[in-house]
């Protein structure tokens, strides 16, 4: 008994989806309510026939019809003959007696009828949906809390790779490739697949090898540990490390801050390591020569660190980071050689322009943080972004994290697969720019060097670790305020 009345309380409804382009749909309302479901259909069907009736039209409706010509407005209160060729009925007003008088006349009709935040008056019910290419995944809580499917909608979003399109697309040309019935083609596919899972069984079956080998290593380790501490002079050794400390510079545990906080800004939000670091460093009466020295040679480690972490915690999107890495590479090279023949004076007037270009998206950051997200263009130029990029942060002194995170984020990719792609590709960027500058000119200021890569190793995961965990709103916000900083800041020293 108890088994049947468990059962009754799950969730019966039946997930289908629909062909809305070779629908007939009827939207009645045009108020906040009706936006939001207007742009929910529209973005997963954009060639949708909608037909809209509402006495008062909000002009982000009419902005919306306008870049989907199949639908219509009809602005004046709704009437019966609007249920005429129609199959699909959506009521986004805020009267209820209007939507069950409706409903009514939908039903003699055998319409399927859906009335927002009313589910006892639903025929069917909207689910918040997650896309990935061709993978869409809807969730319903059977009309209990929009609030709960947002969330997990939110959830699914970031945890579902973007690269299972291609996987998908992988094993479609796979299929449609194979000969014989569908019985062979299935088949196939599980032998093709079965490869997964065996690899699970086949790590089960090894666990207790692993076992017993890391127990063995862990008893030769205490052998080699035995005679390390009996023939080791341990106290010398101590005394000697605290002699050695002394003759450190007095400001050595600021600088490891500066690395520290450098580095939690640069891996969190996708830039600022130059930033953050030059001002710590100059309140702690660093030189400037000092600091643009350090900071680039600091910067390689770093990045290195924030990169491994960021790819640990599954930031890095591969296609992204493929698509950066070598015009990356390319223009940093080209830029550390061109700024080695032409001296630091020849770079001031670029970084200006770049900081009046950052100056501009940081500003749009905080605009975007204020108002709806909506789905941008596809940006295609990733190369001549991330040769432009590396190419300002040789020649210019930094620009590769103001410049291209916030170029993709302004373009609607997401801002923790951005952030955690281009802090990757920043290693390799840095690294080439780096080296050429080594082999031309040479390396000093170790002990700045050694504090900010201390305090940059230290940071790296817990940055990674919060990269995508910060609200969309607030990310932008901090993004938008940091490029501006960072733009005033050059603006300021170029004039």
């Amino acid at each position: 008994m108890e088994t049947r009345i468990e059962a009754d309380k799950k969730n019966r409804l039946y997930p289908v989806f629909l062909k809305l382009e070779e629908l007939r749909i009827l939207l009645v309302g045009a108020g906040n309510v009706g936006l939001e479901k207007l742009h929910s259909l529209l973005a997963n069907s954009p060639e949708a026939s909608i037909t809209i009736v509402a006495p008062i039209v909000k002009d982000e409706v009419r902005k919306l019809v306008f870049k989907h010509p199949a639908s219509v407005i009809v602005q004046r209160e709704f009437e019966a003959a609007d249920l005429e060729n129609k199959d699909i009925v959506i009521l986004a007003t805020d009267n209820r007696k209007l939507h069950e008088e409706i409903r009514v006349l939908a039903k003699e009709k055998g319409l399927l009828v859906n009335v927002a935040d009313t589910p006892d008056l639903c025929d069917f019910y909207l689910g918040s949906i997650v896309q990935k290419g061709n993978l869409k995944v809807a969730i319903s809580t059977n009309g209990k809390s929009p609030t709960v499917a947002k969330r997990i909608k939110e959830v699914l979003n970031d945890a579902l790779p973007g690269e299972l399109d291609e996987v998908i697309e992988n094993l479609h040309h796979v299929r449609n490739k194979l000969n014989g019935n569908f019985e062979y083609k299935v088949k196939k596919l599980n032998s093709l697949t079965k490869v997964l899972v065996e690899k699970d069984r086949i790590g089960t079956e090894r666990q207790w090898k692993k076992i017993a080998t890391y127990s063995l290593i862990a008893f030769a380790f205490m052998l080699i540990g035995h005679f390390i501490f009996s023939y080791i002079p341990f106290g010398q050794i101590a005394t000697d490390t605290v002699a050695w400390y002394k003759t450190l510079d007095k400001n050595f545990h600021w600088l490891v801050l500066a690395g520290f906080l450098a580095q939690l800004v640069d891996g969190a939000l996708g830039m600022g390591y130059g930033v953050t670091s030059a001002t710590v460093l100059l309140s702690a009466g660093v030189s400037p020569a000092t600091i643009s020295g350090a900071v680039h040679t600091a910067e390689v480690f770093s990045s290195a660190a924030s990169g491994y972490s960021h790819y640990k915690f599954g930031n890095v999107n591969k296609k992204l980071f493929k698509a950066l890495v070598i015009p990356g590479v390319i223009g940093a090279i080209l830029g550390a050689i061109l700024l080695t023949w032409l001296g630091n004076a020849d770079a001031a007037w670029l970084r200006a322009v770049l900081a009046c270009y950052t100056m501009f998206l940081g500003i749009k950051f905080l605009i975007n943080a204020f108002r709806e997200q909506r789905q941008q263009k596809k940006f295609k130029h990733y190369s001549a972004l991330a040769g432009a990029g590396g190419f300002l942060d040789s020649f210019g002194g930094g620009g590769w994290g103001p410049l291209v995170t916030t170029t993709l984020i302004n373009k609607g990719r997401s801002p923790k697969y951005v952030i955690g792609s281009v802090s990757l590709t920043e290693f390799f960027v840095t690294l080439a720019s780096a080296f050429t500058f080594f082999t031309l000119l040479g390396v000093s200021h170790w002990q700045v060097i050694a504090a900010l890569l201390i305090g940059g190793f230290v940071a790296a995961p817990i940055a990674a670790k919060l990269t995508g965990k910060m609200p969309k709103k607030t990310a932008y916000i901090l993004l938008g305020i940091l490029v501006i900083i960072w733009s005033l800041r050059i603006l300021l020293k170029a004039f």
